[in-house]
Protein backbone atom coordinates (compact mmCIF):
# COMPACT_ATOMS: atom_id res chain seq x y z
CA UNK A 1 0.00 0.00 0.00
CA UNK A 2 1.67 3.47 -1.19
CA UNK A 3 0.48 6.19 1.33
CA UNK A 4 1.91 9.91 2.61
CA UNK A 5 4.28 9.36 5.54
CA UNK A 6 4.24 11.89 8.62
CA UNK A 7 7.65 12.09 10.03
CA UNK A 8 9.95 12.75 13.42
CA UNK A 9 5.77 12.20 15.32
CA UNK A 10 6.38 11.61 18.91
CA UNK A 11 6.63 8.02 20.68
CA UNK A 12 3.96 9.33 22.72
CA UNK A 13 1.52 10.16 20.26
CA UNK A 14 1.83 7.12 18.88
CA UNK A 15 1.48 4.94 21.53
CA UNK A 16 -1.54 7.19 22.68
CA UNK A 17 -3.07 6.46 19.29
CA UNK A 18 -2.61 2.70 19.43
CA UNK A 19 -5.11 2.79 22.48
CA UNK A 20 -7.92 3.06 19.75
CA UNK A 21 -9.36 6.50 20.33
CA UNK A 22 -9.53 9.19 17.40
CA UNK A 23 -6.61 11.95 18.43
CA UNK A 24 -6.01 14.97 17.42
CA UNK A 25 -2.45 15.75 16.42
CA UNK A 26 -1.17 19.81 15.61
CA UNK A 27 1.46 19.43 12.99
CA UNK A 28 4.26 22.51 12.35
CA UNK A 29 6.75 21.10 10.86
CA UNK A 30 6.68 22.03 6.73
CA UNK A 31 7.18 18.51 5.38
CA UNK A 32 4.49 17.76 7.65
CA UNK A 33 2.37 20.59 6.88
CA UNK A 34 2.78 19.87 2.85
CA UNK A 35 1.89 16.33 3.43
CA UNK A 36 -1.35 17.12 4.97
CA UNK A 37 -2.62 20.29 2.92
CA UNK A 38 -4.16 18.24 0.00
CA UNK A 39 -5.79 15.21 2.09
CA UNK A 40 -9.44 14.85 1.72
CA UNK A 41 -11.06 12.93 5.32
CA UNK A 42 -12.42 10.31 4.42
CA UNK A 43 -12.50 6.21 4.99
CA UNK A 44 -10.09 5.70 2.26
CA UNK A 45 -7.75 8.10 3.58
CA UNK A 46 -4.90 7.12 4.90
CA UNK A 47 -1.67 8.04 6.79
CA UNK A 48 2.04 6.44 7.85
CA UNK A 49 3.38 8.10 10.93
CA UNK A 50 6.67 7.17 12.42
CA UNK A 51 9.21 8.33 14.85
CA UNK A 52 11.99 8.12 12.44
CA UNK A 53 13.04 11.52 10.77
CA UNK A 54 12.20 12.80 7.05
CA UNK A 55 15.89 12.54 6.42
CA UNK A 56 16.69 9.16 8.24
CA UNK A 57 13.40 7.23 6.77
CA UNK A 58 14.03 4.20 4.98
CA UNK A 59 12.98 0.30 4.05
CA UNK A 60 12.61 -1.61 7.25
CA UNK A 61 11.43 1.35 9.23
CA UNK A 62 8.52 0.66 11.91
CA UNK A 63 5.60 3.07 12.43
CA UNK A 64 1.57 2.92 12.24
CA UNK A 65 -1.16 3.53 9.97
CA UNK A 66 -4.05 5.97 10.93
CA UNK A 67 -7.39 7.00 9.24
CA UNK A 68 -7.79 10.80 8.59
CA UNK A 69 -11.19 11.49 10.10
CA UNK A 70 -10.18 15.38 9.90
CA UNK A 71 -8.16 18.36 8.19
CA UNK A 72 -7.95 21.37 9.28
CA UNK A 73 -5.13 23.82 7.77
CA UNK A 74 -5.06 27.68 9.48
CA UNK A 75 -2.45 30.44 9.38
CA UNK A 76 -1.21 32.08 12.73
CA UNK A 77 0.17 35.49 12.59
CA UNK A 78 2.18 36.96 16.09
CA UNK A 79 3.61 40.28 16.19
CA UNK A 80 6.36 40.78 18.74
CA UNK A 81 6.89 44.53 19.81
CA UNK A 82 9.67 45.56 22.13
CA UNK A 83 9.24 49.42 22.51
CA UNK A 84 10.10 51.86 20.78
CA UNK A 85 11.86 50.29 18.21
CA UNK A 86 11.88 46.57 17.96
CA UNK A 87 8.69 45.54 15.95
CA UNK A 88 8.84 42.08 14.61
CA UNK A 89 5.60 40.30 12.28
CA UNK A 90 5.46 36.43 11.68
CA UNK A 91 3.43 34.28 10.52
CA UNK A 92 3.13 30.30 10.65
CA UNK A 93 1.26 27.69 9.40
CA UNK A 94 0.22 24.50 10.96
CA UNK A 95 -2.35 21.93 10.15
CA UNK A 96 -4.37 19.85 13.05
CA UNK A 97 -5.41 16.78 11.92
CA UNK A 98 -7.86 14.22 13.71
CA UNK A 99 -6.87 10.64 13.31
CA UNK A 100 -7.97 7.28 14.13
CA UNK A 101 -5.54 4.44 14.62
CA UNK A 102 -5.89 1.25 11.92
CA UNK A 103 -3.08 -1.17 12.14
CA UNK A 104 0.99 -1.17 12.87
CA UNK A 105 3.22 -1.31 9.54
CA UNK A 106 6.83 -1.33 8.16
CA UNK A 107 7.95 0.88 5.25
CA UNK A 108 8.93 -1.64 1.89
CA UNK A 109 10.32 1.73 -0.01
CA UNK A 110 10.40 5.67 0.18
CA UNK A 111 9.38 8.02 -2.89
CA UNK A 112 11.03 11.39 -1.59
CA UNK A 113 8.93 14.33 -1.79
CA UNK A 114 10.48 17.43 -3.13
CA UNK A 115 10.22 21.07 -1.25
CA UNK A 116 6.17 21.29 -1.75
CA UNK A 117 5.33 17.21 -2.47
CA UNK A 118 4.77 15.23 0.68
CA UNK A 119 7.40 11.90 1.08
CA UNK A 120 5.48 8.99 0.07
CA UNK A 121 6.52 5.49 1.78
CA UNK A 122 5.19 1.73 0.36
CA UNK A 123 3.91 0.17 3.78
CA UNK A 124 3.39 -3.55 4.79
CA UNK A 125 0.43 -3.35 7.28
CA UNK A 126 1.32 -6.18 9.71
CA UNK A 127 -1.10 -7.69 12.30
CA UNK A 128 1.70 -8.37 14.84
CA UNK A 129 5.00 -7.24 14.53
CA UNK A 130 6.55 -11.00 14.36
CA UNK A 131 4.63 -11.47 10.99
CA UNK A 132 6.58 -8.43 8.79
Amino acid sequence: MKITALTGISGTVIGELKMGKPRTIELQSANNVVAVASLEPGPDNHLFLTSVDLEDISPGDMGIIVKVLSVNITMKRMIDIIHPVYYEERERLSARIQVKYCGNSMVKSVSAGSLCHPTEVDVVMAAHYRAV
